[in-house]
């Protein structure tokens, strides 16, 4: 099909998917258990680092770390002790062990206790104009700036200098960025426009692109993430992302 023959095919899927039915199944369904900004910003970060694998394990594992936080993420980092800590120890979803949810209860109190919002962590110095491989490799390079962190976390936060798709994170940032009022991406942040987010290339979404030519490269990777993109910016300049609902819907709920 022409591109204005796939425009009008992709619209009409984002319109089907981006609603709040689709909201139950998803990981997405976690941060909006949540009202507070700084809540909402934790859980998303947890659920997005959990998205491997089926999407009702990563559900249960997401509620079951948060239910140990007492269902107040923000709150129960800022004042947990080291015996509240302790039962995070024998946390376990996939790689994702207890060493890694230490660490992340570690980061997330010293994060807050010098900043409002997540969404710091991925400005710093670098200004509004800043591209999003040099914001994901600051907040990599941040969240790793603390002493003694463990090397094994590193799996669980991708880098783009390490070739990663960064899939996580970028439906992450989705969540967080994108406001379009159809009640299931948050839109709490507004330091970043959504033109400059990269699509989520998760292997539904993968395999859907390339059917529909939008994918080239034989790897999935960073480069692939970005070809993807602006293959949609071409469809939308403004919002291309919003097409990672019709990628991901097509490829998981109609085996497209």
């Amino acid at each position: 099909m022409n591109r204005e023959e796939l425009k009008s095919f992709l619209d009409f899927k984002v319109a089907e998917y981006n609603q709040p039915g689709f909201i139950p199944n998803d990981p997405v369904c976690i941060p909006h258990e949540f009202a507070q900004k700084q809540d909402i910003e934790i859980a998303g970060l947890i659920a997005a680092v959990f998205a491997w694998g089926q999407r009702k394990t990563i559900i249960n594992k997401s509620r079951e770390f948060l239910g140990m936080m007492g269902h107040e993420p923000h709150r129960f980092v800022m004042e947990c002790s080291d015996q509240d800590v302790k039962p995070f120890q024998d946390f376990k979803h996939r790689t994702f062990n207890g060493t890694d949810a230490l660490y992340f209860i570690h980061f997330f109190k010293w994060f807050y206790s010098h900043h409002g919002s997540l969404e710091e962590a991925f400005i710093g110095s670098l200004g509004q104009g800043a591209n999003m491989e040099a914001r994901l490799t600051h907040f990599f390079e941040l969240f790793f700036s603390l002493p003694d962190h463990p090397k094994r976390t590193y799996k669980h936060i991708p880098n783009p200098s390490r070739k990663s798709a960064c899939k996580r994170i970028n439906m992450f940032l989705r969540w967080m960025v994108r406001q379009d009022n159809k009640g299931v991406d948050f839109g709490i942040w507004d330091s970043i426009k959504p033109s400059q987010l990269i699509c989520p290339c998760d292997l539904h979404v993968d395999r859907v692109a390339r059917k529909l030519g939008l994918i080239k490269r034989k790897h999935t990777d960073w480069q692939t993430a970005n070809e993807l993109t602006n293959n949609l910016k071409k469809l939308d300049s403004e919002d291309p992302v919003k097409y990672d609902f019709a990628l991901f819907g097509l490829g998981v709920e109609e085996k497209f």
